[in-house]
């Protein structure tokens, strides 16, 4: 951890984009994504990117391999919807354990090569763990608002499993991200705190929220202020935002986190607002310049892409924040969120 957060004081790191926009360019089929050992599975697979990590584990190394090489300091790992509760959908659920470990396993394996080619610019592997496809805060079922199709506690035993793997498999960072949900997150939370003192293990922790809309609150209806004060119970490395708005429309919330947070601010948003198709048009170059403007406030210390960026795109923002400081890491002269320390 003191590596990751020397370097954090030093510089803005740069995380990496989109693993399923660099995905869809290999066109793979649903024979691709079976390979051998799964072409007998009784239920399609393809659009299961995590399991590309054990049938096409090549694609997913040339990738980490991509961003890095574009300029990125940490990549996240091909895991977003590696639990148990995201895998019952393609019947994979006993995988669980094995695509979090060989997912950390080929990432770190890229960073650690990296890093011995350039010692001066270490890389680090980021174990992503999404917001499942169920919600414990709202009901799916509008005719019963009391329902709920997931628990805090089956939450919990799923988040535990996945951080675990992809802690065996050598991750440095262990991110929550895409979080709709603060309670899923919370439960994530509340797991990997469980493993790290099992496993006597420090290890550093980003969350990465998600606003979904105009209105600059969570699905579940959180402002950014809502959010960052309901995850600052646990020592944070970072606090940000990733997904849903593009690099403009993000600033006013990136600007709440930076007034309050007093660990360090993430920001990875979209190449743009998607057009008619769900297609993101945004090049790299203008990407980079509405990022510009974090960079000038002064308002993150870890940048990257969400969806519809590349490489190309990484490699455009990692050349502008050279030209920056990060954002200063302190505690706020007043904030709304509790503080254990004045107890």
């Amino acid at each position: 951890m003191s590596k990751l957060e020397e370097q954090l004081q030093k510089n803005i790191l740069i995380l990496d984009g989109a693993m399923g926009t660099m995905l869809q360019e290999y066109k793979f089929s649903e024979e691709d994504f079976r390979g051998e050992r799964f072409k007998d599975w009784p239920v399609s697979v393809q659009g299961n990117n995590d399991l590309l990590s054990l049938t096409q584990p090549e694609a997913i190394a040339t990738i980490h391999r991509k961003y890095f090489e574009a300029g990125a300091d940490i990549v996240e790992t091909n895991t977003f919807s590696a639990t148990t509760i995201a895998m019952a959908d393609y019947k994979m659920e006993e995988l669980v354990d094995e695509l979090n470990y060989e997912s950390a396993r080929i990432a770190k394996e890229v960073a650690v090569t990296l890093t011995k080619e350039n010692p001066e610019k270490p890389r680090f592997v980021a174990g992503a763990i999404g917001p499942t496809n169920k919600t414990a805060s709202m009901s799916p079922d509008v005719n019963d608002p009391g329902f709920r199709a997931i628990s805090f506690e089956e939450l919990r035993v799923a988040y535990k499993q996945q951080a675990k793997a992809l802690i065996e498999g050598g991750v440095d960072i262990l991110l929550v991200e895409t979080v709709f949900d603060t309670l899923n997150a919370k439960a994530a939370l509340f797991a990997i705190d469980e493993l790290k003192e099992e496993l006597q293990l420090d290890i550093p922790i980003m969350v990465s929220g998600t606003i979904t809309d105009a209105s600059g609150r969570t699905l579940s209806g959180q402002t950014a202020e809502a959010f960052l004060i309901s995850v600052s119970h646990i020592p944070l490395l970072s606090v940000g935002f990733n997904c849903a708005l593009g690099a403009k429309q993000l600033t006013p919330h990136l600007e709440v986190l930076n007034r309050f947070a007093s660990s360090g601010v993430s920001a990875y948003p979209n190449a743009g607002l998607p057009n008619a198709f769900g297609e993101y048009d945004q090049d790299a170059e203008e990407m980079a310049s509405q990022i510009k403007e974090y960079l000038e406030k002064g308002l993150v210390n870890i940048l990257g892409g969400c969806c519809g960026t590349t490489p190309e795109h990484i490699k455009a923002i990692a050349e502008i924040a050279k030209e920056y400081d990060p954002r200063k890491i302190v505690k706020p002269e007043f904030s709304t969120l509790y503080d254990r320390n004045d107890e």
